[in-house]
């Protein structure tokens, strides 16, 4: 059953030239259509955008539907149960199907595959369809957004692809059908903050003694107030987890200071043991954090002084001495005298140290492994005010989803990661905050996952004409890498399928070799992640033509580009081999401009192809030439994104011995 929880009165906005927005807020999520494309819901919700006005007469569609899923699938790691493989089966079943992509992606809130393949449809107007796809899993739900166009030339498939890419998940979405996640393990959902004003004799006087307790569930509850607990004033409070809050004073003593202890449980404190340096001249500790090992930090509120306790060991270490922002090419925008403090932070599940600059609310970040800053500041849109924002925390709501709380000038905000969307949740003047639910601690018996090594690619190798498989196809790679000669030779199964264990991100390259086709030498860079991907080899006969891909030309001129060498040097390596093999090269144009210059200049194209493969060796007898301007387009000509495809260069077999 196709479900589609849709909210009342789905929004979109018409009319303007980068496109329309259509929102589901009850669905939880949200897209952008092109401008002139049509909104249609369907039965059980289903929404499909289609191009022009007419339904049934429509050459492309694109849809987006939610499902819940089984309830025996609902709480699995769908990537890890083997989603990829089993869509990989589906669509390889398809008739004469072909994959371009097919990639998983985990991400810190949802997971997801983007997909495109193509596929004959006996049932369809027009039999050779191309599938461009995302699968994401929320919550227990399946979101699933597909547009389907013809395998050949198609002037909406750009902008499907744009689509495809707008679409993000927003909240709150359905109700989640998952079970809500285990507490971190030692680190409960509370959090706290530091409260700096306190009402004595209806005055208002500055406290920073006194603790209140939230929870991270529902944050908006007035807060348990631990009263005047800290022996002294303090801007900086961390959480271990252990659920013990760990402090130290605020005065500027230039002397080395202990940290002090309070249990929240049994509301009592006591010194530590540990004893942090003298923090500089004028500065006084003005944050903590806590960092995905259990860690506590205290920084200076120069940013000059970070130093890390280790609560296993007691040992206290200098992280840096002098603030890493200054290697920014944004520092003396914010460093400057009288400008407002960057100090405050707090740490993400990936070892990002976030900062929050005081006087606008906008995040820094530095990787505290590498101590190097990230490249640009990371706005925030929608606070209420300028100035006095001095706490920043990372939590974890009740179902996962990752929550940046903000301790503003009068008022606590939650700010939607994803979104950016801004709500005030509890009016107040708070110096610090502190947390650590979104860290789970690792247990000593228990290994940590191993992080991905490989990205391992499959595909198959096919006939490009045909699409049937090629298994005795002979396929090799190699990295590239200046160190990297020798080469892998993959073994093909009958269906002409391989599996490769790429390392992510790595480029290799690939020779494919079978008698009677085009050799094939190309790269391909591995993904981040498993993913699948067939490769095609063109098959050589007499009267069969073959475009020469990357063959390109200075505009409007005869001349090669330096791109096309590759190209025509593999056509070069064929003709070496194949002493029998004679070809004609064909040219074509667009139809801009006068039609017997287009001739003109196909011509002369094809006269710059012949003399760079005779210079290769390859004899001028063994290839003739004809230029055709744009009397035989592959494609309209009416747009450009299609009038490109075509200008290009062929070769038809001409002779075989």
């Amino acid at each position: 059953m196709l479900l589609l929880l849709a909210p009342a009165g789905p929004v979109w906005a018409q009319g303007n030239t980068a496109g329309q927005t259509y929102t589901d807020a009850r669905g939880g999520y949200q897209l952008g259509y092109p401008t002139g494309w049509q909104v249609m819901p369907g039965e059980n919700h289903r929404t499909t955008f289609y191009v022009g006005p007419d339904w049934e007469t429509t050459p492309a569609t694109a849809s987006v539907s939610l499902h819940p899923l089984p309830d025996d699938r609902k709480s699995l790691n769908l990537l890890q149960a083997g989603q990829l493989d089993s869509v990989w089966r589906y669509v390889t079943s398809l008739p004469r199907a072909r994959v371009y992509r097919l990639e998983e992606r985990d991400e810190d809130r949802f997971q997801e595959l983007r997909y495109e393949y193509a596929y004959d449809d006996a049932t369809a107007d027009r039999p050779r369809m191309r599938v461009l796809g995302r699968r994401l899993w929320r919550e227990g739900y399946e979101y699933r957004l597909e547009y389907r166009g013809p395998d050949g030339p198609d002037p909406h498939r750009a902008a499907a692809r744009q689509l495809l890419a707008s679409l993000r998940l927003v909240n709150p979405g359905p109700p989640s059908r998952r079970p809500p996640p285990p507490p971190p393990q030692g680190c409960d959902d509370k959090f706290y903050g530091i409260a700096a004003l306190r009402i004595n004799n209806d005055t208002w006087e500055d406290d920073c003694r006194t603790i209140h307790e939230f929870s991270t569930l529902d944050p908006a509850q007035p807060p348990v107030i631990h009263r005047r607990v800290l022996p002294f004033q303090s801007y900086a409070l961390a959480k271990g987890f252990d659920n013990c809050l760990y402090a130290v004073t605020k005065a500027p003593t230039n002397a080395p200071e202990r940290v002090y202890r309070y249990n929240p449980a049994t509301r009592q404190g006591e010194y530590t043991t540990w004893q942090l340096p003298a923090q500089g001249s004028g500065g006084v500790w003005i944050s903590g954090g806590t960092d995905d090992r259990g860690d506590l930090y205290f920084s200076t509120s120069d940013g000059n002084l970070l130093v890390r306790v280790n609560p296993a060991s007691s040992k206290v270490s200098t992280v840096w001495s002098t603030d890493p922002l200054r290697k920014a090419r944004y520092f003396g925008a914010l460093g400057f005298a009288g400008a407002g403090t960057h100090a405050n932070f707090c740490f993400d599940a990936r070892r990002t140290l976030y900062q929050v600059y005081s006087t606008d609310g906008s995040l820094l970040r530095i990787n505290i492994d590498t101590r190097q800053p990230a490249p640009d500041i990371l706005p925030l849109d929608g606070l209420p005010e300028r100035g006095g924002y001095s706490g920043i925390l990372l939590q974890n709501d009740e179902f996962g989803n990752r929550r940046l709380f903000l301790a503003g000038p009068k008022a606590i905000y939650q700010i939607d990661m994803e979104t950016k969307e801004v709500a005030r949740i509890r009016r107040g003047v708070y110096t610090d905050l502190a947390g650590c639910n979104l860290f789970r601690k690792v247990a000593a018996d228990e290994a940590p996952a191993p992080a991905l090594a490989r990205a391992p690619w499959r595909g198959r190798v096919l006939d490009a004409l045909t699409l049937q498989p090629l298994p005795r196809a002979s396929l090799r790679l190699r990295p590239v890498t200046v160190s990297a000669r020798a080469d892998t030779a993959l073994a093909l199964t009958a269906g002409g399928a391989f599996t490769f264990p790429a390392r992510p991100a790595s480029l290799y390259a690939t020779q494919l070799r079978l008698p009677g086709y085009v050799p094939l030498d190309t790269t391909f860079a591995a993904a981040a992640g498993p993913y699948a991907q067939d490769v095609l080899l063109r098959p050589l006969g007499v009267g069969s033509t073959l475009e020469l891909e990357n063959v390109q030309f200075s505009r409007g001129q005869g001349e090669l580009l330096t791109t096309s060498f590759p190209a025509l040097d593999t056509l070069a390596t064929l003709l070496t081999a194949s002493p029998g093999l004679t070809i004609e090269l064909r040219g074509h144009t667009d139809n801009v401009g006068d039609p017997q210059k287009n001739v003109e200049l196909s011509q002369r194209r094809v006269a710059a192809v012949k003399a760079y493969l005779v210079k290769r060796g390859v004899a001028p007898g063994r290839i003739s030439g004809v230029g055709l301007g744009g009397a035989e387009p592959r494609a309209s000509n009416a747009q450009e994104n299609t009038r490109r495809l075509n200008r290009r260069v062929e070769f038809r077999v001409t002779g075989l011995q």
